[in-house]
């Protein structure tokens, strides 16, 4: 008889600590949903890279955009000046880069108050009963106030107290933040005030008010974190709607002073030489129209990526 071979133990394999099935970041969830939309990625890349190109570009394009050179003025595109001159032959490449920063700035910071105002009034209205009719009502005298007219009274109003007091351009800016701030929060708050009168009810946060968990600490850990996709997507178009605001204002010549130039006053004062020279009309429109394209589609492909049911969760 012949011996038989010997048998081995079976071996068993190690757990796999990162298995691929394992739970993921709810953020990665989001980015790969928000890569299926082709218009989002292409609307945030041209956002980047118009927000490099107009704080990076003076940089390594360093002419003066208030350098006023006379033998030059009203020259078409050239090697010496990509987009043309002014009337004052300054160089409009520099002042399309120290207008975006101006524009882009102002959209940023009067998003920022608008949704910190919305944010604050949806939250206590959603969460307070008893302060949710004033809120609400508050809310909607501001929605049928006429924008326009309210800004051009605010503008005409506050301009020369503000200019004395922290200088022209900061004064115009501080100005300009504010009014598109305050007069642009009621969507973010009726947004907000839906989603935190649904949370309220759900079971964790029936749980957290039954162990005695101040309103307080309950809105900054239970709720708020709840609410900040709506919150998200609010951000992304209330940067195209401050943008949109603040180019109407410059071009009806109530915005930031002529020498301090903003897209839209770029186009206001291009107006006068749109036969001779529609280059001029064209560069700052077309900034304005697809920064203002490229946000509108981060807010669409935002909204569908922070959507768990979209998502498939």
């Amino acid at each position: 008889m012949t011996d038989a071979a010997p048998q081995t133990p079976h071996e068993t394999q190690p757990l796999d600590t990162h298995d691929d099935d394992a739970a993921r970041n709810q953020w990665w969830d989001v980015w790969d949903q928000f890569k299926t939309h082709k218009g989002a990625v292409m609307g945030a890349t041209f956002f980047i890279f118009v927000i490099l190109a107009v704080y990076l570009g003076p940089f390594l394009w360093t002419i003066d955009p208030t350098y006023i050179d006379v033998r030059a003025r009203n020259e078409g595109p050239s090697w010496l000046h990509p987009f043309g001159t002014d009337q004052l032959g300054r160089d409009m490449m520099a002042r399309m880069m120290a207008g975006g920063q101006t524009s882009i700035s102002v959209g940023l910071t009067a998003m920022g108050l608008a949704l910190f105002l919305g944010t604050l009034v949806g939250v206590l209205a959603g969460y307070f009963k008893r302060i949710d009719g004033l809120l609400m009502r508050i809310t909607d005298l501001f929605l049928a106030l006429p924008l326009l007219p309210l800004l051009l009274v605010m503008v005409m109003l506050f301009r020369q107290p503000l200019s004395s007091s922290f200088g022209p351009e900061t004064g115009i800016f501080i100005l300009i933040v504010t009014a598109i701030g305050i007069t642009s929060w009621m969507p973010t708050a009726r947004i907000v005030r839906g989603d935190v009168l649904a949370l309220k009810e759900r079971e964790f946060v029936l749980a957290a008010r039954s162990i005695g968990t101040r309103p307080g600490k309950m809105i900054l850990r239970h709720i708020l974190p709840n609410v900040m996709s709506p919150i998200m997507v609010s951000a992304t178009l209330g940067i195209a709607t401050a943008i949109i605001t603040e180019s109407a204002l410059s071009f009806l010549g109530l915005g930031f002073p002529p020498d301090f130039p903003t897209w839209g006053r770029l186009l206001f004062d291009a107006t006068d030489f749109m036969q001779q020279h529609p280059e001029r009309v064209m560069w700052p429109g077309l900034a304005i129209s697809l920064t203002v394209l490229s946000v509108n589609y981060m807010g669409d492909g935002l909204r569908d990526a922070l959507d768990p049911r979209i998502r498939g969760l």
